[in-house]
């Protein structure tokens, strides 16, 4: 089985890259990371401006939200940039390349054009690969700074592409008002690859305090529910896109790893996973993606990257329509718990004798399948019940 892969010209052996954080902010770190099967490491992004080198404590907090009986968490997080200076910085990735195997990829931030020209040849000088433009860092990158962001998205790539000749990644925002439009622009602008997507930036409120939680300000949120969004723009740019894409967000598991190649992306970028519950979680992705190949008969990525994107996703007209199922419930199974009928804004499901049916009424939205707490209520063909 080959799990090679390619990113902006180059050879990985498999498609998990630790993302620019604290997890890739210096040897020891990067060093784990390849230990435990990462492909490549991007770096803790080195920010021009020297107020966002430190960190604040805390600086991390699960937010767990309830509706109803569901649950919900999010990684939210205030961590800041590199604390290195520039040449410590620099330095730091030049040990990391004399002594690690696996491609070393710097990150950068920067608020004036002169930064973005003077730390990009910087990094080309070191030997590097390839250099990540961090334009999107919720903690006080450009998108985040009023005014136009795509513009100045663009203004920045043109002035790197003209500094340096190795390739280049833009790590783009998710508030962006056409995703494909913006990869497209820098793909003609000469950007070898694009990152979908960095951070939002959100607020939660400590209700006793009556202030923000953590440091008092905005902080960047994310978890398993951005999953999906990253997963949508990926199909839809990938069949139109000779540039590199790399997944960011939401991974949770080697299916979703899988989820984002079938959606056109060439690598992963994972990050709070690997926070949450250690470097072994590369170990763990790479072992469910080869299970889930060997299930499908999959020997590399090839037959199956980009197989559910462009014309594979269904338009408004295209979707059939027609009402071809309805929910049954199992009088084995059901408890009389209620739940589908509190659901139910069709008022389908209605008592008889010690459990429930579903009536005629039924408009075969599937949600009561989904809320039953025994699994009681399947989806059936109308002409099946």
């Amino acid at each position: 089985m080959d799990l090679s892969c390619e990113y902006v010209g180059l050879k990985l052996k498999n498609p998990i890259i630790v993302a620019s954080s604290g997890l890739a902010e210096n040897l020891k770190n990067m060093k784990k990371a390849e230990e435990h099967g990462a492909a490549c490491v991007v770096v803790k992004s080195f920010f021009e401006e020297r107020v966002c080198r430190i960190s604040p404590t805390p600086r991390f907090e699960i937010i767990e939200r309830k509706m109803g009986r569901l649950r919900s968490q999010t990684f939210y997080s205030f961590e800041q940039a590199s604390p290195f200076e520039a040449d410590e910085y620099f330095g730091e990735i030049r040990k990391a390349i004399n002594t690690l195997s696996i491609p070393i990829i710097p990150s950068i931030n920067c608020i004036t054009d002169d930064g973005w020209k003077k730390y990009s040849k910087m990094a080309e000088q070191t030997g590097v690969p390839a250099l990540e433009l961090n334009v999107s860092c919720p903690h006080g990158s450009i998108s985040f700074r009023g005014g136009d962001v795509e513009e100045k998205i663009l203004s920045v790539a043109r002035i790197v592409r003209d500094a340096v000749k190795i390739p280049l990644i833009v790590k783009l925002p998710m508030q962006l008002s056409s995703p494909l439009s913006m990869a497209k622009m820098l793909e003609r602008m000469g950007i070898n690859g694009i990152v979908m997507f960095n951070r939002l930036t959100g607020l939660d409120i400590d209700l006793e305090s009556e202030r923000p939680i953590m440091h008092g300000g905005y902080a960047g949120h994310g978890g398993p529910w951005t999953f999906n969004y990253v997963l949508r723009w990926i199909a839809n740019s990938s069949p139109h896109l000779d540039l590199s894409i790399a997944a960011s967000g939401g991974v949770g598991n080697g299916e979703d790893v899988v989820k984002y190649i079938y959606a056109g992306a060439d690598v992963v970028e994972v990050c709070s996973l690997i926070y949450l519950v250690g470097y072994q979680a590369i170990d763990m992705l790479l072992e469910q993606i080869r299970s889930f190949m060997e299930k499908k008969s999959y020997s590399n990525f090839s037959q199956f990257r980009g197989k559910v994107s462009g014309k594979a996703i269904l338009g408004n007209e295209e979707i059939d329509r027609r009402r071809l199922f309805k929910a049954k419930i199992d009088p084995v199974l059901c408890t009389s718990c209620g739940v589908c009928q509190n659901v139910c804004i069709y008022d389908a499901p209605y008592p008889s004798n010690k459990n429930y049916i579903i009536g005629d009424r039924c408009d075969g939205c599937g949600l009561c399948v989904k809320l039953c707490p025994t699994k009681a209520i399947k989806m059936v063909p109308w002409e099946d019940d």
